[in-house]
């Protein structure tokens, strides 16, 4: 996994562009997305107080400046990790620490250290363990299932998930567990995956109905190639490329893909939550994807969903009233699809056991070449951990905006 630390980044951007340093905190400046999406602006109506939201990943260390007196609760559901979820795990250990700091990062003082996008939301962590051989006591299928009731049982008011299975289908325990967050009144987000670390289209969670699935836009809000992936499932598109986070150590970097804007969208929730406690989650949902900019596009579809995310018009537009979730129900996709322990003909009744992980990244571009690192056939099997831990170079060009390493808009859809 390639990474970069963001002083490192933001003293070559000095020295290559002959500015002279600047003034303001370095890492909170690339937080382009608090500014241009408007979250800086919805933080005026609400900044998430009073809402829980549980990061399932690789456990979040709540000891790092930006996140000391979020983590209000956790656990490890794997076997190997700490009582309290706050030690990383499994093969991409910083991948959930990375993702809870965006959320609800509270920065190290006035304009400092990264800020999340619900700042004064809480957070719990229940830490699983991604990978082929991590030890853990427990299949990746049925560590998620007992974070996602854990985290019902311990006060979440929203999941968020930046993980992939990589299968459009799921496990029958996942029907329960879902079933029973949505039974809760909670809010599922889960990350779309990337193309370039083999993510074509949506795999579970974000394909069971009823979840928030999150895609991914450039610096120019157009669907991102690498650091995004496709489908029906699809509910909003919110920014992937170039994000800054927070590692276990304390130190920052930036990074890309739907792991990334998973949390954001999550903490876009929080914001909605805290601002309508009377909403019930069918209606948070709702007004979260039906004030998202369609970009003229029709929908819902396969690369923006219903559209990227509206910060303020999310909290402050009117918004008419559901009654069911308008993701879908998975409670009617289950009195459809499992008949009598008889497996769906499409698979979807699979009950194999599958390897989850975090989002994975696309590697940095070469040097010497306009292709592409592979990743590992884990990394390609498993992981939507950041698209990018994007180093050296190639991250210097994306900053100073040259386009180096702009990714490809794709010009043709699919509704798979």
């Amino acid at each position: 996994m390639w990474r970069a630390s963001v002083g490192a980044l933001v003293a070559g951007v000095l020295a290559l562009s002959g500015a002279a340093p600047a003034q303001a905190d370095t890492v909170r400046d690339l937080e382009y997305w608090l500014n241009d999406y408007g979250f800086t602006q919805a933080w005026t109506t609400s900044r998430g107080d009073g809402v829980t939201v549980a990061i399932i990943d690789t456990g979040v260390n709540g000891d790092v400046a930006e996140l000391q007196g979020v983590v209000i609760g956790g656990t490890d559901v794997s076997g190997i990790g700490s009582p309290d979820g706050q030690t990383p795990v499994g093969e991409e250990e910083e991948h959930g620490t990375m993702v809870a700091s965006l959320l609800a990062g509270r920065g190290t003082g006035e304009g400092n250290g990264v800020i999340g996008v619900a700042p004064d939301a809480d957070l719990l962590t229940a830490s699983v363990a991604f990978g082929l051989e991590t030890g853990a006591e427990k299949t990746n299928d049925e560590q998620i299932a007992e974070a996602v009731v854990w985290a019902v049982d311990n006060g979440a008011d929203v999941i968020n998930m930046s993980l992939t299975r990589n299968t459009p289908d799921w496990p029958e325990s996942w029907d329960d567990a879902f079933l029973y967050a949505f039974e809760n009144d909670v809010v599922v987000v889960a990350a779309a995956g990337n193309r370039g670390s083999g993510t074509t289209q949506v795999g579970a969670p974000a394909t069971i109905p009823g979840v928030l699935a999150v895609a991914g836009v450039d610096r120019d809000q157009n669907a991102s190639f690498d650091a995004s992936s496709q489908g029906i499932t699809i509910a909003v598109a919110a920014p992937s490329e170039d994000l800054v986070g927070v590692l276990p150590d304390g130190s920052h970097v930036v990074w890309s893909g739907t792991s990334a804007a998973a949390p954001l969208v999550s903490g876009l929730v929080a914001l909605v939550r805290a601002e309508y406690p009377e909403l019930d989650a069918a209606n948070v949902i709702n007004r979260v994807i039906r004030t998202a900019d369609p970009k003229g596009e029709e929908v819902p579809g396969p690369l923006y969903g219903y559209g990227i995310i509206d910060p303020v018009a999310a909290l402050t537009a009117e918004v008419e009233a559901v009654e069911q979730n308008p993701l879908g129900s998975l409670e009617e996709w289950i009195r459809v699809h499992r008949r009598a322990d008889v497996p769906d003909e499409e698979g979807s009744g699979s009950t194999d056991d599958q390897e989850i992980v975090p989002i994975a990244d696309p590697p940095p571009p070469r040097a010497d070449s306009a292709k592409t690192l592979l990743p590992t056939p884990w990394t390609l099997s498993y992981i939507t951990v950041p698209l990018s831990l994007v180093a050296g170079f190639g991250t210097l060009a994306a900053l100073l905006g040259i386009g180096a390493t702009r990714h490809i808009r794709r010009s043709t859809r699919s509704d798979a």
